[in-house]
């Protein structure tokens, strides 16, 4: 029979994500590929009136986040003052203000995140933002 030995002040990891030992012995996960934790949502606003589109991805290393409107890549700009968009932190896109038109509708269509690190990438599923009548 033989014994099993456990070092004092052991962790245990449980993560689906295999592990291994660093030269120092510290137990180090490695890194995986993105995946999205929290889908955006239908949302239904009222023109001038902000809204936000939820969207969370875990990878490692942490993964940039894109949106995408009807397949075209949704501009941000925190440094524009002209911006009526902004990519939160968390990775979710806040419209300052919806911008809608008789003939043009900027923001109105279907939405998806993507989530990227050198491991690959995640996408999230379409939202619809619409634009209520008055």
């Amino acid at each position: 029979m033989r014994e099993l030995f456990v070092a004092p002040k052991a962790q245990l990891n449980c993560s689906p994500f295999p592990l291994f030992f660093s030269s120092g012995s510290r137990l180090r996960q490695e890194d995986f590929p993105p995946r999205i934790v929290e889908h955006p949502s239908d949302v239904i606003v009222s023109k001038g009136e902000p809204t936000t589109l939820n969207c969370k991805a875990e990878g490692r290393p942490t993964p940039t986040i894109e949106w995408y409107k009807d397949g075209e890549r949704v501009e941000t700009d925190k440094d524009d003052p002209r911006s009526h968009r902004m990519l939160l932190p968390s990775g979710s896109l806040f419209f300052l203000r919806i911008v809608h038109g008789r003939r043009s509708k900027p923001d109105e269509g279907s939405y998806v995140c993507v989530a990227r690190n050198y491991l690959g990438e995640a996408v999230s599923r379409n939202a619809s933002l619409e634009v209520a009548c008055e």
